[in-house]
């Protein structure tokens, strides 16, 4: 059964997102997608469900309904919906762990040439990395800030969106959304 069918998955005990550590997710990919969403790695309790953004909690899914990339707002077992979005999910690294900040530098630079590959690969529009920090480090570009960058991923622009995780205080809701918004927005012109 896929994950679209198989709704949501049953919540993982402590010890089973544990043992999630070092795991990764596939892709959610496919040629042509409007927007490929690149985040750091997957979370532990995603790897534990094996669907990204997976935590109940989770501020990807109502930021990408809010700035109109989706019609309603989409749960992480969703993958056939996303795609026929035009929409996808990759990471830079895809070794789970607890806190992005547990990734190496050399896994973040590393990932860049991965993420080459793949657009290549499926030609996206755009690739949104998910993360401005993640960005200076695996891009080596230490002042960048959100929005458009002048970095190609073969066909791809890159465009930064800021981190969407819970621990991100620094952007409530509201302001992730418009964020994503102006990347929605770009893709009108």
């Amino acid at each position: 059964m896929d994950a679209e069918r198989a709704g949501p998955a049953r919540r993982p005990t402590p010890q089973e997102v544990a043992a999630a550590a070092g795991r990764g997710l596939p892709d959610i990919i496919a040629p042509r997608l409007r927007v490929l969403f690149c985040g750091f790695n997957p979370g532990l309790y995603s790897a534990a469900v094996g669907q990204p953004f997976a935590r109940r909690g989770s501020r990807f899914w109502p930021a990408l309904h809010g700035a109109g990339f989706t019609d309603r707002q989409l749960h992480s077992w969703e993958r056939d919906e996303l795609l026929r979005q035009g929409l996808g999910i990759t990471s830079l690294s895809n070794r789970a762990t607890a806190r992005a900040a547990e990734l190496t530098a050399e896994e973040l630079v590393a990932g860049v040439a991965g993420l080459a590959v793949k657009t290549e690969r499926y030609r996206p529009q755009w690739v949104a990395i998910l993360g401005v920090g993640a960005y200076r480090i695996a891009f080596a570009r230490p002042k960048a800030g959100l929005g458009p960058r002048p970095d190609r991923l073969g066909p791809a622009r890159v465009w930064v969106l800021p981190n969407p995780s819970g621990l991100n205080a620094h952007f409530p809701l509201p302001a992730l959304t418009a964020e994503f918004a102006r990347l929605r927005r770009e893709l009108d012109r």
